[in-house]
Order: structure tokens, then sequence, then C-alpha cells
């Protein structure tokens, strides 16, 4: 080809991209405006979704919800049905088939929960509640029925799952009703994928993709569960850490000891597991144990420039969460985010407090999680973990020991892992990633990239199994509180996600050839 033929070929390129960007424009302003007639009715039918219980181990629940789905999918004559395994949460799938189409996408949610600690809560997690900020900080609690204007933007809706990941529902919902309302077509063939169990780990999703492959069948996943950058600006993650997790559990004497009487002579578990857990990571976050880093990969070139690229926010996090220091030793959280982690969720044993008893307790017990990267599975963790416990001389077991046991060693601890699964990570350089950050860079504005992120989804069993590029596409407020609570979604968050949903599912097979 000649130099006079490429010039041609990128002006003409060039136009096109012009066109489609108009275009898209075009159908922002006009999602827009049927959002903005809707609100109220969309708040009402959002409510109506987070007042069903939904925590992942309650399968009479979950299955309510998914027959809630269902149900909103045949109002839209999108056919759907539910995908099972005997006594398992089912998946809700349905289809939404496009005239010319050349790709198919799954658009992946959940919409099982995490369970509730309900006196923690500023209101019942199950009886939606909106506000015009957060609670203790001059919030009023509003009645939507009393609305004769639009909501403003920056109220939050509070309920368990409203941020976590009931909110992508509703907005892959509403992108369908506007785009119908509009007489807009997808560009691209929408598979819905809605998993009922992803809280409790996923334990049963490779079964799920293995029995229904050839239904599956697509160019890309996305999943659109998590929140967007601290800034506020959309972003896209091209991977995300794995994990595993073990319950590790030390030895003191047979019987509670007087602590006059006995201490400095019985070992004391609590000291003894204070200690073991301090030589497997540092308070700076550093992870100490022998041979942790050997199979992580390092970090590309074009990984740390879409990292470098990414807004700074440490200040301002760091005064929103009242911290006066951070570990990693001044790197950004972007960057600590592409390392593995070593985290210690918890110990237990004795009391404090007016609680607090002069006594030697017989065991203590740690709950320890680790996020791995690629190319970390949890059997290399597990193996490291073990081999560095039995060079700081203990014995392992995996179930309770009797007095036997405890008498043969100086030093036992108990282990009792989690299963976990592995990191996976998408190209920055796919044409997939591209497409989409034009796509949403045009519904939204600036998108922000980031090569994982720091939590843990099983993006793996899409890339091993469905054999397709998988990209997360968040919407909620990254102050949502999933998982703790009081949790909510920031309004404008949701319509935002709207907009976004409805870029892609219109726009994507136009950038994507």
């Amino acid at each position: 080809m000649s130099v006079t033929s490429v010039s041609r070929l990128l002006v003409m390129l060039l136009f096109s991209a012009s066109g489609l960007a108009a275009q898209s424009s075009d159908l922002s302003n006009r999602i827009d405006a049927w959002r903005q007639q809707n609100e109220l009715r969309l708040l009402s039918q959002f409510a109506d979704f987070l007042s069903m219980p939904n925590v992942a181990s309650n399968l009479e629940d979950v299955r309510r919800n998914a027959d809630w789905i269902i149900t909103e999918f045949r109002k839209r004559d999108l056919p759907a049905q539910l995908l099972t395994l005997p006594e398992v949460p089912p998946v809700v799938y349905a289809e939404w088939r496009a005239k010319n189409a050349t790709r198919t996408v799954v658009l992946y949610a959940h919409y099982d929960g995490q369970p509730v600690v309900a006196e923690n809560w500023a209101s019942d997690p199950w009886k939606p509640v909106l506000r015009s900020g957060l609670p203790g900080r001059n919030a009023q609690e509003i009645d939507p029925a009393s609305l004769r204007e639009r909501p403003d933007p920056e109220w939050r809706l509070y309920a368990r799952s409203a941020g976590d990941d009931k909110m992508a529902i509703i907005g892959m919902f509403a992108a369908i009703d506007a785009m119908r309302s509009a007489g807009i077509e997808p560009s691209v063939n929408i598979k819905f994928f809605f998993e009922g169990e992803e809280e409790r780990g996923s334990p049963n999703l490779a079964k799920i993709l293995n029995k229904y492959r050839t239904l599956l069948q697509a160019d890309a996943w996305l999943l659109c569960d998590g929140p967007v950058h601290q800034s506020r600006k959309m972003l896209l993650y091209f991977g995300a850490r794995g994990i595993t997790g073990m319950e590790m559990t030390v030895y003191g004497p047979s019987r509670p000891l007087h602590s006059g009487h006995y201490g400095n002579w019985a070992p004391n578990p609590i000291s003894e597991l204070i200690d073991l857990m301090s030589r497997m990571r540092n308070s700076d976050g550093d992870i100490l144990i022998p041979n942790f880093f050997d199979e992580v990969v390092p970090i590309s070139a074009a990984e740390r420039a879409a990292l470098k690229s990414a807004p700074d926010q440490e200040k301002s996090l760091m005064h929103e969460l009242a911290l006066g220091r951070k570990e990693g030793k001044g790197k950004r959280l972007e960057e600590l985010i592409m390392l593995p982690a070593v985290n210690f969720k918890g110990i237990r044993s004795g009391s404090v407090g007016a609680k607090a008893r002069n006594a030697i307790q017989t065991s203590a017990t740690a709950s320890i999680g680790f996020r791995l990267v690629p190319n970390q599975t949890p059997a290399s963790v597990r193996e490291h973990v073990e081999t560095f416990l039995r060079d700081a001389g203990y014995h392992i077991i995996y179930d309770e020991p009797d007095a036997a046991t405890r008498r043969a060693h100086k030093r036992l601890v108990r282990l009792k892992w989690g299963n976990g699964y592995p990191p996976a990570r998408t190209r920055l350089d796919h044409p997939l990633a591209t497409s989409l950050i034009n796509v949403i860079r045009t519904a939204r504005g600036e998108v922000v990239t980031i090569p994982t992120t720091g939590g843990s989804i099983p993006m793996y069993l899409f890339q091993d199994i469905m054999k397709a590029p998988v990209v997360v596409v968040p919407i909620a407020n990254h102050d949502n509180n999933q998982h703790a609570e009081n949790e909510n979604i920031r309004l404008q968050n949701l319509w935002d996600g709207i907009k976004v949903y409805a870029g892609i599912m219109v726009d994507l097979g136009k950038y994507w050839q």
C-alpha cells in the first residue's frame, strides 16, 4: 500500500471515529432525557428489588430474587431462563439478539448479597431508605412519595446490595427501556448472566459454565461489579487478584490457667500467634514469608504507564478515611494492588474489657486472607506458607488435636484452608479494551484504566473455560460500603451506569470491528 493510500485510510478512519463519537453523543443525550423523566419510577423499582433479602446462603431467598429478575426480562419480551444445578442458587440467563451483529457480549452481574448485622445499620437493611447524604453527617431521610421534582443526584439509596450488585441489574433494565423508548437497537448480541452465589465465592460457577458452555459462547465477558475510581471517574479493570485464605490455630494448655501462677511458664497461645503472624507480614505490608514472590510476574511497561496515568487520590483518600499514615513505603494504591497481599482478618482468643480474665488461654486462632497476582495459585501459596511454618518449628495438623498430639509437639499449628481461586488479567492492548475505552469515554467522559482490581472475582473461570477476554466495568460509588453496614448507591452513579450500559449495547459493535 502506498503512503498516499495509507494517508487516505487514516483520514477515513478519523472521519469514521468522529462520526461514531457524534452519534454516541446524541445517544447519551437521549438516554439522559429518558432517565430524567423516569427517575422516580426507577427508584421505586430499585427499592422493590432491594426489599427482597438475598443472603447467598439462604437458597429460598435467592431463588425469590431470581424469579423477580426473570419476570422483569419477560416484561421486556426478552427470552429468559434459569441455569440450574441441584440445590445451587440459579443463574438468571437472558438474550437480546441484534440484527446483523458480528459480536456477542455477555454482561455479568450477581444478585446475591452479603449477610447483615442489622443492629449496626442506621435503618433496616431490607427496607430501602433514601437519604440526602451519609449517616451521621446531618443526612435527612427522604420519602420518595413526597417528591414533586427530580431527586438530587448526590442523594443515596441505602440497603443491602444497593451497591454490590443489584444496581448493575437495575441499570441494565433501565438501559434497555431507554433504548427501546428511543427506537435504538443494540450493535452486539447481548447475553445476560446474573449469578446467585458470588458472595459465597462462586463455588459452583465452573460447573455452570461447563454445563451450559455452548449456550454461553461469546466474544467477550464484561463483569459489571465493583466501584468506580475514587476520583468518581469511570473505571475499567482488566484483571482481578486471586484469593485464598486459612484459619490458623496455635495451642496452649489443655485448660485455662491462672496467669499469676503459670504465666511465664505455660506457653501463651495469644503471644505465640502474634509472634507467628508478625513473621508473616510486618506493619508496612511487606510479606516476609520466604519464596512467596517466586511465581509473581513483574509489572509490564504498559501496565506501569496505565498506573501512572491514573488520578492520584492518595491525599484525599487518607483524609476521607482519617489515616495518619499508609502502608507500602510510598507506593500508590494502584501499584500496591498489583502486588500480592497478606491480610489479617481477625483474631479469636480470650476477651477484652470487662470480660477479660487473668488467664492463659487454651488456644488462639487467626483468620488470614491472601490476595494473589499472576502467576500465583492457591496451591503455590499454600505450599510456601506451610513450608514457612515447618521451618519455624511447627508441626502442622488439619483436625482438632487430642491430648497425646498436643504433648508430642513443642509447637503445634492447625490449618483450615479455604478453596480460593487464581488471578486473571486481560491484555491492555486487546481490541476489546480500546473499543470499550472509546465507548465509555463518549458515554461518560474520562476513563481510568487499571490493569487489575484489588478485590477478587473468579475472572479466571471465564478465560479458562469460555476462552474469551474479560473486562470489569464497575459503576458503583467508591464509598458504597459494600459488605458492611449502611451499604448505599449514590444516585448519580446509577444514572451514569445507565448511560454506560446503553453505550456498550449500542456502540461496542461499531467500534469493535
